[in-house]
């Protein structure tokens, strides 16, 4: 034992060798790891090319432009290794790292250079995305309908190229010219307040072109209607009189007004607005109020104005785009002697902008949100909504992050190797 013990000393104390340094072998082995490295790069700046041109011949009508690209990107991946043998690159000391670091350069280099090809300024081959609503879908004659559009491009619009023309139920064509559009940043906004005063059917089409002369496709198109009997008081002249707090009053509203929930309120006397439950949740027709909401008053006379509110959010847009129909008939209403008129509260619609514990103590019957149901489950009013679409920085960052992850992991493999 107390051998074994000297010699380990005399080990010990022996001085450390520097090993020799092999100065060419490791320009060698440098050189080498540059050229692989160029090679790499330059294929993939090659394939970006080759696939720029699949992209431009395949068109925008092809919705798997993307996954066929990128799987004719991946499949070349493997030529890297046969350029090296083409030009006599030594690769039989390559570990799995040098290899994976040929193919990661690879790809990233063609997905760098493709995606700067695919975009403008270099290439553009997407008209503007347009998204537009009508608002209401149906009016009375007195009101007017706001058209609403949300207008994208890559590039840019051309503001002067919109132009929406309406055929009117005569088949009388009306063009309406950018100069009476309200346009901003993405946002088009214009009235039709119908100036012959007719009803019927009317249509609609829209037509913009991005700054390179591209067109929106497929048009966009609709149609909307002006009639008489939008909302009705379902009561006679002689039952809005003397009425108390018991007293229902019906409301039917055509449900053609909105393919969305829409709000229907009145005013007394052009007063503060008071909104009308459902009579049945589902049922976006039929409506019931009673003068036992706020506002009302004992023993008046009143002037009762109807209308129905329709509203719109565009996603990732925080702005509530609205229009009214309004009643045109005028309701004479009297109330009689009773304590219980006036001392409900409204009912009012859920605020998007307030957590739950602030809101109103009575909320609308169909606009009741619940946080435990899922939105498409419940009869809400349009409410701003976000929309996230993974973007390539995206694609480019997992990437990124699976490189490290594996160059960490074989940094740590060659040192127990080593070991």
């Amino acid at each position: 034992m107390a051998k074994r013990r000297k010699e380990k000393d005399e080990e010990e104390d022996k001085p450390f060798k520097i090993p020799k340094f092999d100065k060419e072998k490791f320009i060698k082995k440098e050189k080498k790891n540059i050229k692989s490295t160029f090679i790499a790069f330059l294929f993939g700046v090659f394939m970006s090319f080759i696939c720029f041109g699949f992209w431009v011949l395949m068109g925008s009508g092809t919705g798997l432009r993307w996954p066929l690209v990128v799987l004719v990107a991946i499949a070349s991946a493997s030529f890297v290794k046969y350029i090296y043998i083409k030009i006599n690159l030594d690769t039989s000391d390559f570990t799995k790292k040098n290899w994976f670091s040929s193919y990661a350069i690879y790809l990233i280099s063609w997905l760098i250079v493709f995606i700067m090809l695919v975009n403008p300024p270099v290439y553009d081959s997407e008209g503007p995305v347009v998204d537009m609503v009508v608002l209401p879908e149906m009016q009375e004659q007195n009101g007017d309908i706001l058209f609403v559009a949300k207008i994208t491009d890559n590039v840019g619009i051309d503001k002067d190229s919109l132009k929406i023309e309406i055929t009117d139920p005569d088949d009388e064509v009306s063009a309406i010219t950018p100069f009476t559009f309200e346009q901003s940043d993405k946002i088009v906004k214009f009235l039709f307040d119908n100036p012959n005063n007719l009803t019927g059917d009317f249509s609609y089409i829209l037509t913009a072109e991005d700054i390179n002369g591209l067109k929106h496709t497929p048009t966009i198109k609709g149609t909307f209607r002006y009639d008489d009997d939008i909302i009705d008081v379902d009561e006679t002249p002689a039952a809005l009189k003397s009425i108390d707090s018991d007293k229902s009053i019906d409301i039917e509203v055509n449900p053609e007004v909105s393919n969305k929930p829409f709000r229907v309120y009145y005013t007394l006397d052009n007063g503060e607005e008071i909104n009308v439950n459902r009579e049945i949740v589902d049922n976006p027709g039929n409506y019931e109020t009673s003068p036992e909401y706020e506002g009302w008053e004992e023993n008046r006379n009143y002037t009762m104005h109807v209308f129905v509110e329709v509203s719109h959010y565009f996603p990732n847009i925080f702005v509530k785009y609205n229009n009214t129909i309004g009643d045109s008939v005028e309701y004479n209403v009297s109330t009689t002697y009773d304590d219980d008129i006036g001392e409900e509260t409204v009912p009012m619609t859920w605020n998007w902008s307030k957590p739950t514990d602030e809101q109103s103590d009575v909320l609308l019957n169909y606009d009741n949100f619940n946080s435990q149901k899922p939105k498409d489950e419940q009869v809400l009013l349009p409410y701003p909504s976000t929309v996230q679409v993974p973007g390539f920085v995206t694609l480019i960052f997992l990437i990124a992050v699976i490189a490290i992850v594996l160059i960490f992991k074989y940094k740590k493999k060659d040192k127990k190797n080593l070991k």
